[in-house]
């Protein structure tokens, strides 16, 4: 009889089980070192690509994202940059920091953090560090005081530490009046200072961060506690510590599989061998993934932990079977070859279905999402593949003897342990309640659609950190005294303007003659003279003029000419025609217009009636601050001028600070684009969420005196962005598989019905799963978004087994009841085993203090138990109900 392919490849491996176990060793062995030379050796081998780690979630949108690609253009247009903030904070003094002692210790920390440098990784001539120009703090920035009618005077706030208790609380009294500084550098307790240093680039947080608890270590017993926290340092840190979790997390997740292995089989030599094949799976994925030039994100670290299971769930199967078949065959081979060839078909389809659920995330909007599915699918094939040559080589290799005791021992293999005569009861019970089941699962299915209705899409990196992480204490002691350390951006530019040049001639026209009626009455008269001569200059040269700019130059340079040579009784009536003009000129210049400034200063103060947005800043307070300064400090001139002139004079002084590059941060030297900086004190995508609908519902209430475009950027919005496309993309991408998949199901059995019932088991693990985070209030984040595609594959790998098993036994028995006891033998087993190892091996990940591990545990536990249970309770109900026309052609 001719074999087939898969006989061919199983009796190669039994045949020569050395060589097997040597090319998977000398394969793993080779691709290890691929990976690993170039950083080892990078001169000598230039060619091979080099690890690459990138924890950045940015990157989770790819280059040509539109709005990751205004978010860099912006930052780059307005000169902003990631900062890390620190914040000081004393509750044990009565004056909080604005003591003497603090103070000083806040000086030199800035002092310190001042010269924190390094060379470029990439490019060692450049160097990398803090931006020490655009620093905030305390000796940084200016203190903006009245110095007489008309003029301001500029000081460091904080020149030099404070030598006495008034000059320390002179301090915040003087920053608490500058509105760009009050809950931004001091708190509005008066108990904290916050330092943010901005860098250049986010990458190197981390070690800002702890160069900067390096240096205030010997603070403690001073009474002074120092935070650091912000987005870019929750984003490196996190890409460190997830390395170092992976290093304890995933070893401590095989520890335990492997000692329920040994509880389940008590063969250790036998049982090593899925740890092997674990361990190798893992490194031989992760190895293609640098050899191929990927980079090491936050979501490929986690391919090893979604590995190993897939690695040992097959390898499990095959021991169970083995377990239960080797003590009534005494032959090693031919218990081996009776195992793979009933579990090679359904090992196959659970392999294609999985691979089917994480191929489909290359489908998604998200590149390190596609990556991440593309190599788990790469790592499942090779799991698959490695199990049915390796295992049944590596059994060939023990010797006979060492398998005496292997196996259940006496002859009554049903009831010979709690689990087999539970497992037997069970059995009959589903046949016996088979109606009650089905109604149980219809009820569960309802609460979980009621759940799923509740979920709520959420993420925050700062989240990513248990509550206890520094981080996360920093985070909220720094929200509870600041106006927020997360950073949103909103700029405000004028819309395209394509009104053509006669438009605009029009409208000139209409405002000269209202400045001409409003002229006589100030008393500076515009003549009818030279009214009349400006619109006959207007008339002659608007036809030939290429733009509205080159028609104003014109008209001013007319004014010009007529003004110095005009007798002194014309003088004042062509200089307010020039003053008209260049106010013209300047309508162009959006963001210097009163009306356009108090509609700013009106979206600021709406947007602080909600608790999330704790403070803003923009040109506006700028404007104001200098404006009331101008006039004596009085608290009545803190507003916007009446003119175009009056806020220009206003911005040409504060442009005599120390600083006065700060004000390119908030509008662009032609005053056409502004920004608004917004501190939110929450991170979550849901509050970024929240406040883009208050701006559009501001706007659409409204209208801004012009056409004003806004456009978010910044950390915070970045995040809700990329998690938006993952969520539509990760629902996308497991409708399709889930299609796959039950098409795959059809083929397999042949049988449209059959492929909906193995569809069962997934369709109610999924529900539950995911009612459950629903009802308990956990937020849909990135790692319960990857999860769909691992319950996919998961869920339907113990239906296949079991109803591919249950199609086979069928034929030897004249009912479902007589075939209820074998397949509530070795098949149940399998699946229970299977279930118990991997579900409880994963639960050790809860002991990781990054959330996401937690995450990936708990749910890669409750996929694979919920999965078991509901293959062993609903599958054999629901085939007791329809097994007239499940089994119609089969022998009775």
């Amino acid at each position: 009889m001719q074999k087939t392919l898969a006989e061919s490849v199983i009796h190669f491996s039994l045949d020569r089980p050395r060589t097997i176990i040597w090319a998977v060793i000398a394969a793993t062995l080779l691709l290890t070192t691929l990976a690993t030379l170039p950083s080892l050796w990078p001169q000598q081998f230039p060619a091979l690509q080099h690890l690459k780690i990138d924890t950045d979630p940015e990157n989770m949108l790819s280059e040509s994202e539109p709005a990751r690609v205004f978010h860099n253009q912006a930052k780059k247009e307005f000169s902003l940059h990631d900062m890390v903030v620190v914040g000081i904070v004393n509750e044990e003094h009565p004056n909080g920091v604005f003591n003497t002692a603090s103070l000083t210790r806040i000086f030199e920390l800035t002092e310190f953090a001042r010269q924190l440098n390094w060379p470029d990784s990439q490019n060692p001539n450049q160097w990398e560090g803090v931006i020490e120009v655009d620093m905030i703090a305390p000796s940084m920035v200016d203190n903006i005081e009245q110095g007489g009618l008309g003029a301001v005077n500029f000081s460091w706030l904080m020149a030099q530490p404070p030598t006495s208790e008034e000059e320390a609380i002179a301090v915040r009294d003087r920053a608490a009046r500058i509105p760009f500084l009050n809950d931004t550098l001091v708190s509005g307790d008066g108990k904290a200072i916050a330092l943010y240093l901005p860098l250049t680039s986010k990458h190197i947080s981390y070690e800002v961060r702890k160069a900067l608890l390096a240096y205030v270590a010997d603070w403690k017993g001073s009474g002074d506690q120092v935070f650091i926290t912000g987005l870019p340092v929750a984003e490196d840190t996190f890409g460190v510590e997830m390395f170092v979790q992976m290093a304890v997390s995933a070893p401590l997740a095989m520890l335990v599989i492997f000692c329920l292995l040994w509880w389940f089989f008590r063969n250790l030599v036998l049982i090593i061998s899925p740890m092997i094949l674990a361990v190798v799976c893992s490194l031989s994925t992760m190895a293609l993934l640098v050899i191929s030039g990927n980079t090491v994100h936050i979501m490929s670290s986690m391919i090893p932990i979604f590995i190993m299971p897939i690695a040992v769930l097959d390898s499990v199967h095959i021991l169970s079977e083995f377990f239960d078949r080797y003590p009534q065959i005494k032959d090693r081979r031919r218990t081996i070859e009776q195992v793979m060839k009933h579990l090679f078909k359904p090992m196959l389809f659970t392999t294609l279905t999985t691979i089917a659920g994480f191929a489909s995330l290359a489908l998604t909007p998200i590149p390190p999402v596609q990556v991440f599915g593309i190599f788990i699918a790469i790592g499942v094939f090779l799991a698959w593949l490695w199990t049915i040559i390796f295992i049944p080589a590596f059994i060939m290799l023990i010797p006979e003897h060492k398998l005496a005791n292997f196996g259940h021992a006496c002859g009554d293999i049903e009831d010979s342990t709690p689990m087999s005569r539970s497992l037997h009861k069970v059995g009959t019970w589903t046949y016996h309640h088979s109606r009650k089941i089905i109604t149980g699962t219809f009820a569960l299915v309802l609460i979980a659609a009621w759940g799923i209705s509740l979920i709520q899409i959420n993420d925050n990196p700062i989240k990513w950190f248990t509550a206890s992480h520094p981080i996360r204490v920093a985070d909220k002691v720094l929200n509870e005294h600041f106006g927020g350390t997360y950073m949103a951006y909103l700029q405000f530019e004028q819309a395209p303007n394509n009104a053509s040049v006669e438009t605009y001639v029009q409208s000139l026209k209409q405002r000269l003659q209202v400045r001409k009626t409003q002229s006589a009455n100030s008393g500076f008269l515009l003549t009818d003279k030279v009214f009349d001569q400006v619109i006959s200059k207007i008339d002659a040269e608007s036809p030939i003029a290429e733009s509205k700019n080159k028609l104003l130059s014109r008209l001013i340079l007319m004014a010009q000419t007529a003004l110095d040579a005009v007798p002194d009784d014309e003088y004042d009536t062509w200089d307010e025609l020039l003053l008209f003009l260049d106010e013209e000129r300047q309508r162009d210049e959006l963001f210097k217009q009163p009306e356009v400034l108090n509609y700013l200063d009106k979206l600021q103060q709406h947007l602080l009636e909600n608790d999330i947005v704790g403070k803003s800043n923009s040109v506006v307070d700028v404007v104001k601050t200098v404006h009331r300064e101008l006039f004596l400090g009085a608290d009545e001139a803190f507003r916007i001028p009446d003119s175009a002139n009056a806020v220009a004079q206003t911005l040409i002084t504060y442009q005599n600070s120390h600083r006065p590059q700060d004000l390119w941060h908030f509008v662009t030297p032609d005053y056409r684009k502004a920004v608004l900086w917004l501190q939110l004190t929450s991170g979550d995508n849901q509050d970024m969420e929240t406040v883009i609908n208050s701006v559009e519902t501001f706007v659409a209430n409204n209208p801004p005196p012009h056409a004003l475009e806004p456009h978010w950027f910044g950390l915070t919005y970045i995040n809700t962005v990329w998690q938006d496309k993952m969520v539509s993309g990760m629902l996308e991408a497991f409708a399709g598989s889930f299609l796959i998949v039950l098409l795959m199901m059809v083929v397999l059995f042949r049988s449209l019905l059959w492929g909906i019932l193995a569809m069962i088991p997934l369709t109610v693990t999924v529900g539950l799963i995911y009612g459950i985070i629903g009802l308990t209030g956990k937020h849909y984040d990135m790692p319960v978004a990857v999860l769909s595609s691992l319950s996919l594959g998961l869920a339907v790998d113990y239906a296949i087994h079991f109803l591919a098993r249950a199609r086979e036994a069928r034929k030897n028995y004249a009912s479902w009841r007589e075939t209820i006891p074998e397949m509530f033998g070795e098949p149940a087993r399998a699946i229970t085993r299977n279930a118990i190892i991997l579900g409880a091996g994963f639960l050790p990940l809860l002991a990781a203090p990054l959330i996401p591990y937690k995450t990936v545990g708990v749910f890669i536990a409750a996929i694979i138990i919920c999965a078991g249970i509901a293959s062993l309770l609903i599958l054999p109900a629901t085939i007791r109900i329809l097994e007239k026309r499940l089994f119609r052609y089969q022998p009775k």
